[in-house]
């Protein structure tokens, strides 16, 4: 290929790639999106020296270690959040969630709280301090916090914990203080950048999963809280109810899934329980891990 402006895919290339990314990922591309699908195909397609779709769709399908899908992905999904993002949510963790769910359990069992679609980790580590200023029973349990994505790069920077000022725009004073480093003193692009303490860096486990892919969110079992927050905006109707179904699998019984604000699991799917909260609104798997 040349270094011209591209054409764009034709309508039927188009659906094809689409319908292909739905199946893998569970992302799904609106004719609204075309322009962005486009550009960023047309890029991949350059890099690899594909010809036309056929061949690339085909390096896509069959590349054993598939490093073009995930690069075709890295390139496709949007990323950006900051810390305490709709911090209600938070609140209403620390606040009622997790006295109900600890409620009946023995000291020293285990908590465990995933944070799907976590991107650069802004929410699990701001579930961490919540956690660690907020709920004065945080020594009592063993807590397993989960993050995951299915954006390699942007998983390495959440591992990193490497963050600038916007990304730290809500976070109190002497919270950055207490959990944060300064790299100001390093040759930094961009203006001021700042590094979570490697005690929290090393209280989130941050894996690769792709939440459409049965075999990958097999792992996932007894979860206790699921923060999936403005990701399956991204999903049509199918592909957001087959979560809904996968999240049902993966939390224990009485269990929560935290959406974002503009979601609602009752549009969704009937596997869970509206509950209102004084702070939020959460949905619950019911206690017996039936349908209500």
């Amino acid at each position: 290929m040349n270094d011209a402006e591209p054409q764009g895919l034709s309508p039927e290339d188009y659906a094809t790639l689409c319908g292909f990314l739905r199946d893998r990922t569970g992302l799904s591309f609106t004719e609204a999106k075309r322009y962005f699908v486009d550009r960023r195909v047309a890029a991949r397609m350059q890099a690899v020296g594909a010809t036309d779709l056929r061949a690339y769709m085909n390096l896509l399908r069959f590349q054993a270690s598939g490093e073009e899908l995930q690069r075709l992905v890295n390139l496709m999904t949007v990323n950006e959040t900051y810390f305490f993002r709709e911090k209600y949510q938070f609140d209403c963790l620390v606040n009622s969630v997790l006295d109900e769910l600890v409620r009946g359990r023995p000291k020293g069992s285990r908590l465990r709280i995933w944070s799907a679609g976590c991107a650069t980790g802004e929410e699990p580590y701001s579930i961490a301090i919540m956690l660690l200023e907020s709920w004065g029973r945080v020594d009592d349990y063993e807590i397993e916090l989960l993050g995951s994505d299915i954006d390699s790069a942007v998983l390495e920077r959440a591992r990193e914990g490497i963050y600038d000022e916007r990304a730290l725009q809500g976070l109190p004073a002497h919270l950055r203080a207490k959990y944060f480093q300064s790299l100001r003193g390093t040759a930094v692009a961009g203006g001021p950048r700042w590094q979570i303490v490697e005690e929290l860096r090393e209280s989130v486990d941050f894996s690769l999963v792709n939440i459409a892919d049965p075999q990958q969110v097999r792992a996932f079992r007894g979860i206790d809280v699921i923060f999936c927050r403005n990701l399956l905006i991204y999903f049509d109707d199918l592909g957001r109810r087959e979560a809904a179904s996968m999240f049902h699998d993966a939390l224990a019984p009485g269990g929560f899934v935290c959406l974002g604000h503009s979601e609602s699991m009752s549009r969704m799917s009937s596997l869970f329980v509206p509950r209102r909260f004084p702070d939020a609104i959460l949905y619950q798997k019911p206690m017996d891990g039936g349908v209500p």
